[in-house]
């Protein structure tokens, strides 16, 4: 199956940064959730895969396609919102929009108005009295119009309300739908892992430390709970222990690694509890590579 991207030790670079050796594929059909810290290189990988900024070394490729920027057919297959929205601010959105349509044959004016309905974009205002929020509507329309085979999303739902935020997650399930077509998620609202995609990929400081399924983490990760006397010292797969008085709680990344260990101390067993996939994703990115060296 050819992926919808594939990225082979790319690297760039950047005085005090660099980003990589990364290697990296999605497959089609998937949403893959990238998550890490402001200045872990989310974004650098975005513009590398878009062509905003060239790699340094390695290869990008885009459904089997090099992201050649002389050879630019490769960008009728993407969709891209990134940090910034470049429009042209003295024309409407509508027009914004008219504009756009030019270059994508496959470009869809009554999905363009549908979207636009749907997200309550004022289709009459001029790009530059836009509201932020507004700003990202209109980002993310002009991204979905042409039905993409990939989108390459950069904090899609930063700036949006909470309703239409869930309008938005709701539409790219909607995208997801068609195995051909693939999601690259970047995002720092964690609730949007939840809702929304299959695979996550933790990076830090411009290495990734762990790629690992979703429902895999919520199998592994729990958080136990146990009365002991004697005092604890460490316990296998405790990313967190809290003591009080007999009561301790461990955080743990494998928990049948944890019940292992805290049987053969014979210690009293009491509650196991799930941990939702937000608090799964803080605790990775505040351990970084120590953390996601127990998930490998």
């Amino acid at each position: 199956m050819t992926n919808a991207f594939q990225i082979n030790r790319m690297v760039k670079s950047y005085p005090g940064f660099q980003l990589g050796p990364l290697d990296l594929a999605l497959e089609p059909g998937k949403i893959m959730g990238y998550v890490g810290v402001n200045g872990a290189g989310k974004t650098t990988t975005m513009y590398c895969l878009v062509g905003l900024v060239r790699a340094d070394a390695g290869d990008v490729r885009i459904f089997d396609r090099p992201n050649d920027l002389n050879r630019p057919a490769w960008k009728l297959d993407v969709g891209y919102v990134g940090d910034q929205h470049v429009f042209y601010e003295r024309w409407t959105a509508e027009e914004n929009l008219n504009f756009l349509a030019r270059f994508y044959p496959s470009w869809s004016v009554g999905k363009a108005q549908d979207l636009a309905r749907r997200l309550r974009l004022p289709l009459e205002k001029r790009a530059r009295d836009l509201s932020t929020g507004n700003r990202v509507k209109l980002a993310l329309i002009s991204a979905l119009a042409h039905s993409a085979k990939l989108l390459l999303l950069d904090e899609p739902t930063a700036g949006l309300d909470p309703v239409v935020r869930l309008e938005v997650l709701d539409e790219l399930m909607e995208v997801i739908q068609d195995e051909e077509r693939a999601i690259f998620y970047s995002t720092h609202i964690l609730a949007d892992i939840k809702r929304l995609v299959d695979d996550l990929v933790f990076l830090d400081q411009g290495r990734i430390i762990l790629r690992s399924a979703k429902d895999d983490l919520v199998e592994k990760w729990r958080t136990i709970t146990f009365y002991s006397d004697r005092t604890i010292g460490a316990v296998e797969a405790a990313v967190q222990i809290r003591h009080e008085g007999r009561a301790h709680q461990v955080i743990s990344s494998d928990h049948e690694a944890t019940l292992a260990h805290l049987r053969a101390l014979e210690v009293e067993i009491r509650e196991l509890h799930y941990l939702p996939i937000e608090e799964i994703a803080v605790q990775i990115i505040k351990g970084g590579s120590h953390v996601a060296a127990d998930q490998s």
